[in-house]
C-alpha cells in the first residue's frame, strides 16, 4: 500500500483523530473543520512511522498512523525522538493542563 492509502486508512480507523493529542484533523483542506488561516495547517494529517523508516519501519498498517502535522513535527524535531509510547504520555498530560495547540482544538 502506498503511503498516502495508509494515512487515508489510520484516519478513518482513528476516526479523523490525532493518534497523539486526538484532536480532530483534516485530510484535504482546514474547511472540513470549519478553520481557516494559518495556524489551522497544524490540524493537518500526516502519516506517522511508530517505528521511523531510518530505524528499519516500513511502510506498513501496523506501522502508520495518523497524527496531526504538529504532534508529528514536535516528536521529530526532538535530537533524540521519545518512543510514541512515551511520546503519547507526554502529549496527553500537556492537553489535560490545557498546554497544547492553539485555543480553537477540537478535543471533544
Amino acid at each position: 500500500m502506498k503511503l498516502k492509502a495508509l494515512r487515508a486508512r489510520a484516519f478513518v480507523l482513528q476516526r479523523g483523530r490525532c493518534y497523539y493529542c486526538k484532536a480532530r484533523m483534516w485530510q484535504a483542506t482546514p474547511a472540513e473543520l470549519g478553520l481557516r488561516g494559518r495556524s489551522s495547517r497544524q490540524f493537518k494529517c500526516t502519516a506517522e512511522h511508530l517505528v521511523a523508516r531510518r530505524d528499519g519501519g516500513r511502510d506498513t498498517c501496523g506501522n502508520i498512523v495518523a497524527a496531526c502535522l504538529y504532534c508529528n513535527r514536535l516528536r521529530h524535531a526532538r535530537k533524540m525522538p521519545p518512543t510514541p509510547e512515551v511520546y503519547v504520555t507526554h502529549v496527553r498530560k500537556r492537553v489535560d493542563r490545557g498546554g497544547w495547540h492553539v485555543a480553537f482544538a477540537i478535543f471533544e
